[in-house]
């Protein structure tokens, strides 16, 4: 079994050195003081994924918190699964909050590889935690061997249901987290002139049998308008919001709001 990240050029299993990753026919990717590799060969931008703001604001927001219900619902569900050391990939960690709780949670017994195109995202995750292999990758042409995965976590994160059936083992697990149908909804009304309830779409998925849903509702209270505004940025709603109802934001000092979230647990299909 591959327990290392593949050579993006020929697909090799890549092994660490200090200073770089490299693979037996001698293709080499240097590593990130941080700890993480650059394995993204093609951009279709110059900064692909979460930018800077992004990530301090999503990384500022979660450690005051606020989701660590959803975090501990997370690593109850995989302690379930009584996996003896696995090997977890996490496609599309970002900074890694989720991705370092599952390995403390598991007491550092698994193998844990994380994934994001945002180099900004990973330099973040890879100080946080060196334990856990990072990689800046696609989601969509993960740097993972075939059938070696036990478990995919899909976080907030593009979904590519292909590579997540390629890398994971027969009976393989796959977790998926959205947002529900009224998550944030407060703070939509709050800036909205029409708020808009989230799409909540089928949870069919193709090569994978739905095993369970965990609703997750809760309310939190924010109680600065940094943590409103770090909130706001580290969201979708931040690149679609026009100058008016960002000015309402500005304006907020406390917010209580609904936060709701469904996670997903599929097996793939034998």
């Amino acid at each position: 079994m591959i327990k290392s990240f593949l050579c993006p050029v020929c697909g090799q299993p890549l092994q660490a050195g200090k200073t770089s990753f490299f693979c037996s026919k001698n293709h080499q990717f240097d590593r990130a003081k941080s700890g993480y590799v650059n394995l993204l060969l093609h951009k279709h931008s110059n900064v692909p994924g979460d930018n800077k703001l992004m990530v301090s604001s999503r990384k500022q927001f979660l450690q005051k918190g606020y989701y660590q219900i959803l975090a501990d619902k997370l690593c109850e569900e995989i302690q379930n699964i009584s996996l003896i050391h696995p090997m977890i990939v996490d496609a599309g960690c970002g900074e890694g909050y989720y991705t370092n709780q599952v390995y403390q949670a598991l007491q550092q017994q698994a193998d844990i590889f994380g994934i994001d195109i945002s180099k900004f995202a990973l330099n973040a995750a890879a100080k946080k935690n060196p334990q856990i292999h990072y990689a800046v990758a696609s989601v969509f042409h993960l740097p993972i061997a075939d059938h070696c995965c036990d478990i995919v976590l899909n976080l907030f994160a593009p979904y590519c249901g292909e590579e997540f059936q390629r890398i994971l083992k027969p009976n393989g697990y796959l977790f998926l987290i959205i947002p529900g149908r009224e998550h944030l909804w407060e703070l939509k009304q709050a800036i909205y002139d029409t708020p808009y309830f989230n799409e909540v779409k089928d949870y069919t998925l193709e090569g994978f049998q739905l095993q369970k849903i965990v609703k997750i509702n809760d309310t939190i209270f924010l109680n600065c308008a940094e943590d409103i505004q770090n909130l706001f940025t580290m969201t979708p709603y931040y690149y679609k919001t026009s100058v008016e109802s960002t000015k309402r934001l500005q304006q907020l000092h406390t917010l209580e709001t609904k936060i709701q979230f469904e996670l997903l647990i599929y097996q793939l299909k034998s």
